[in-house]
């Protein structure tokens, strides 16, 4: 057992992401690809002697601590292994929120893993999944340790896959924030009348290579959301002129991403761009 545990949460990109029908429990069906990448979260466990939880970030604003899913995913592992210890969590966010880039969610995928290893890991790693799985959709993708995975359902159903060589890429982050609730009911109101697309039948080799990722392609609350928000369609055309394999929104928004064959393309890109069109972000994706 340890008092300390440090672990690095990463972001993610969503190669495609499809949004389909809304289920009988209230929450709609995606169809998605799972890429992280360098970017991350810090996050500091530490053992406290009083049963309780605590929280201190720096470098964002997180709002209040009772609803930090850090916070609840620690407090999760504490009560399933009936541990009498307390928990000190120190965030350090580097990942921007409300962007569509999964922090939070990275956030407590590594707080689960960090708290199970201050208890000396009675949790085995299946059961860890499941309480990701309760937590929210994203979570048991972070959770899984794989670079690249294929998630459908609520996003908890998931099959990973071999990775995607390493590659350089650009984020760019316009100055909006867009909550997930709000970006779903804007799915709703552009599509009420049109019909809801269904899944697309994929297989391994359409998911092997940046070539293929970048014809498959798409995001469907680009529909949604750049209709409503010119800011982003602008910022996304310029981006998607830079010369890149794929460039797409990522998650719900508002954060857009390119992939690029080089760095020196990607760094040519990020120098056009920013910083007029927002904060750009210089990142890799993750390899083997």
């Amino acid at each position: 057992m340890t008092d300390t545990a440090t672990l690095e949460a990463p972001a993610k990109l969503n190669l495609f992401l499809r949004v389909l029908a809304r289920e009988q429990d209230g929450f709609h069906g995606i169809e998605t690809l799972f890429c992280l990448i360098s970017l991350s979260d810090r996050l500091t466990a530490t053992r406290l002697e009083e049963p309780r939880v605590t929280l201190d970030v720096t470098g964002a604003e997180c709002g209040p601590t009772e609803d930090n899913l850090a916070v609840r995913a620690a407090r999760m592992v504490l009560e399933a292994t009936g541990s009498r210890f307390g928990v000190h969590l120190d965030l350090t966010k580097r990942i921007p929120v409300r962007a569509g880039l999964g922090g939070g969610s990275s956030d407590a995928a590594t707080a689960l893993q960090a708290v199970n290893q201050l208890a000396g890991n009675p949790i085995p790693r299946h059961e860890l999944l499941q309480f990701a799985a309760r937590l929210g959709s994203d979570i048991p993708f972070f959770l899984s340790g794989g670079p690249l995975a294929l998630a459908w359902g609520h996003g908890a159903r998931m099959l990973r896959l071999a990775p995607l060589p390493a590659a350089p890429a650009l984020l760019l982050v316009p100055p909006v924030a867009i909550s997930t609730a709000d970006a779903y009911r804007s799915v709703d109101a552009a599509w009420q009348g049109a019909g809801r697309r269904g899944a697309v039948a994929l297989d391994l080799e359409t998911l092997s290579s940046w070539g293929n990722i970048g014809r498959l392609s798409g995001n469907d609350f680009e529909f949604a959301l750049f209709g409503r928000h010119p800011e982003i369609k602008r910022a996304f055309e310029a981006l998607a002129g830079t010369g890149p394999l794929l460039c797409r929104m990522t998650g719900s928004g508002a954060t857009l991403f390119a992939v690029y064959r080089t760095a020196r393309d990607r760094d040519d890109a990020r120098q056009m761009l920013a910083p007029k069109l927002g904060q750009a972000l210089a990142v890799e994706t993750v390899g083997a």
